[in-house]
């Protein structure tokens, strides 16, 4: 099982990385000698990766029910690699959009299959920690483009085209992705799901003992047996009061995880630490910091998600970012000029991402998992996730614009009094899921019109 992880979370460290690397390419394509960007052809470039993630996370999970987990994966495989080598190549503005809109498919793609495969595989008692290996590869990419990104920048810095070497990296481990996977089996839920009972048995046994195997292939049967009688949830049910009001649950939590700014920080790092006066190759080195702590806040926000409830934790993670931005745009308007600013700004950007991986990341994938009932899990989650990446597309298109226009410290502001509101949105209308079943997180739903949606005070956990 841990060399089906291993393997599989690679389209995971794929997705961080192709997301994360953007960060310090984006300032050799800008040059006028290469792809000689604009602030609006800067966010086009950053953004079209997350326009293609959007529709990608949509349809993926279509595809893997059609296709089988694992042949959806090693589809993704080669998407990565085709596309990663066509933003590579790419000779103007134009293709880089269509091929970083491609790459963007396939990490929606990935963002849907892989914890789906995964949480399919893991054994119930280890299912938790196995997903979320997954959450923590997503940051290890991250970290691992910022080093590299580092390296190159600092060694190669003087040759125009240094982009593509940052760029190209990412084929190795969609190579590693595609030939790992011819060894891994299918998920035998989805075998038991098409009706190949035996194969799913046979694959149950080579990552399970043989008694385990046979009980939860009964298990699988079981669950399959009460899915096919249950009416899924579809468009026509938003009509239902507690169907709608969970929906906007979902759809609101995905935007507060997203309308911080995180990703304007995520791809956009090195220009902001330049912009507040680092020149390029310590901004890239600054930005490794950056990478670090995401990783070692996402293991601590991992380990505290069993031990704290998930609205406070969301709560104080959403105070500590918008504190954070805030401070980040009153420090550019006191210290403009400084040569201190852009090491009070980098120590504020590893503060606001120590609260963001630590808190807002973690609660928010799981409270998006706990929320929507098993008959309206798909379209729940399916819209919550197209949103958040239309949210992060929208702000990564139009960070460079308004760092152009109005700046550090107001583009910062405008993010901090977002903040404000994300926290009014949790504070009113999301329950406290911890400590209690999926089937009374659903009866909490159904229990209230939309007349008490606004008055209900959301439920203290059981202890």
């Amino acid at each position: 099982m841990k060399i089906i992880a291993f393997i599989s979370t690679f389209g995971g460290l794929l997705f961080g990385y192709d997301t994360g690397v953007i960060n310090g390419a984006l300032p050799y394509m800008s040059r006028a000698d290469q792809l000689n960007l604009t602030p609006f052809t800067e966010g086009l470039v950053a953004s079209s990766l997350l326009l293609g993630a959007a529709f990608g996370a949509l349809f993926g999970g279509q595809l893997s029910d059609r296709h089988g987990r694992r042949r959806n994966i090693m589809f993704l495989a080669l998407l990565f690699f085709g596309a990663t080598l066509g933003c590579t190549l790419a000779s103007d503005t134009t293709l880089m959009v269509i091929f970083r809109f491609l790459l963007g498919l396939a990490v929606g793609g990935a963002s849907v299959t892989v914890p789906t495969f995964l949480a399919e595989m893991a054994p119930a008692e280890k299912r938790g920690q196995i997903v979320t290996q997954n959450e923590f590869m997503i940051v290890t990419g991250q970290f691992l483009a910022f080093t590299f990104n580092a390296i190159l920048g600092n060694t190669l810095g003087e040759v125009g085209h240094v982009w593509r070497y940052m760029l190209v990296i990412a084929s190795l481990p969609a190579v590693i992705l595609w030939f790992g996977m011819l060894i891994v089996p299918e998920s035998p839920r989805w075998l038991a799901s098409k009706g190949r009972i035996g194969e799913a048995l046979k694959v149950l046994k080579q990552i399970r003992k043989e008694k385990q195997a046979n009980e939860e292939l009964t298990e699988i049967k079981t669950s399959i047996a009460k899915e096919s009688k249950m009416k899924k949830a579809t468009i026509k049910d938003l009509s239902t009061p507690w169907i709608r009001r969970i929906l906007f649950l979902g759809i609101g939590i995905a935007v507060v995880n997203q309308i911080n700014g995180v990703n304007a920080i995520m791809y956009y790092g090195t220009e902001i630490l330049k912009d507040a006066g680092l020149g390029i190759k310590a901004a890239l080195i600054g930005n490794v910091a950056n990478g670090i702590i995401s990783m070692g806040a996402m293991l601590v926000g991992i380990w505290l998600l069993g031990k704290v409830n998930r609205r406070p934790m969301l709560i104080i993670g959403l105070c500590g970012t918008t504190t954070s931005l805030f401070l980040i745009g009153l420090f550019s308007m006191l210290l403009e000029g400084s040569p201190a600013l852009p090491y009070v700004v980098l120590s504020f950007t590893v503060l606001f991402l120590a609260f963001m991986q630590g808190a807002i990341g973690p609660v928010t994938w799981l409270t998006l998992a706990e929320i929507f009932p098993l008959g309206m899990r798909g379209l729940g989650m399916g819209f919550s996730v197209f949103w958040m990446w239309i949210v992060n597309f929208s702000i990564s298109l139009t960070f460079p614009m308004l760092l152009a226009s109005i700046g550090l410290a107001m583009t910062f502001f405008i993010f901090a009094i977002l903040g404000v509101f994300a926290i009014a949105f949790v504070h009113k209308y999301l329950p406290e899921t911890r400590g209690y079943s999926l089937e009374e997180i659903e009866q909490h739903f159904r229990s209230y019109d939309d007349e008490a949606v606004h008055s209900e005070l959301p439920r203290q956990v059981k202890q």
